[in-house]
């Protein structure tokens, strides 16, 4: 089992943990998080462009000369594709982009992201994060300690909103629940950063 150190607010070593080797120590499976990744991408596709098709551009009715004899190329419409103002061939319209992957990739899928984090060794386990206000400046002050200087994710066992308004204005921190972390979420962010209490859960959860 991978052994890591467990951290206070502060940023010192108060001990450590073993991680279960089914979910933090499994062979990372790089095509199944990209398809995970592209599958997320999708699915958060609003799928609202659109543009006319000839058909649907306004005017055009009348044939804008005859067809033989003016020694130019026949026209049927000025709403055609290749006049200015002409409508679009193959229009773009509102459509969904959702699809679903099979439960076993996407499961193969967090946990590579998970051991991926171990491996690098950019996961950080906290004994505890508690609030007791709203403060920034305080979530600001524990990431330094936790030597944050660029992006991470939160994750908390259960939802804190102290915790989550006080993270939510650091560009670049996000804050998910154990039931919402997510193969996208890990990878975009350098750090992971997880308190012990839900490590715990995720490994009742995806053990």
């Amino acid at each position: 089992m991978p052994k890591v150190d467990v951290f206070d607010i502060n940023g010192k070593v108060i001990g450590d943990i073993e991680l279960n080797d089914d979910i933090f120590a499994v062979d990372v499976n790089k095509s199944a998080v990209h398809q995970v990744i592209i599958n997320q991408l999708a699915n958060k596709r609003q799928g609202t462009q659109s543009a006319k098709t000839k058909s649907e551009v306004r005017g055009g009715g009348a044939k804008p000369w005859r067809q033989k004899g003016t020694g130019r190329a026949r026209q049927g419409s000025i709403r055609s594709a290749q006049w200015t103002k002409g409508g679009i061939v193959f229009a773009p319209k509102p459509r969904s982009y959702r699809y679903t992957l099979p439960k076993k990739l996407r499961r193969v899928a967090l946990k590579s992201a998970l051991s991926s984090k171990v491996a690098e060794n950019e996961i950080v386990v906290l004994d505890s994060l508690n609030l007791d206000t709203i403060k920034t400046k305080h979530m600001a002050e524990i990431l330094k300690n936790l030597n944050v200087d660029d992006s991470a994710v939160i994750v908390i066992p259960e939802k804190n909103d102290n915790i989550a308004r006080s993270s939510r204005n650091i560009p670049g921190i996000k804050t998910l629940l154990v039931n919402t972390i997510n193969v996208y979420d890990i990878v975009k962010h350098n750090k992971f950063i997880v308190t012990r209490d839900a490590v715990t859960k995720i490994e009742e959860v995806y053990a």
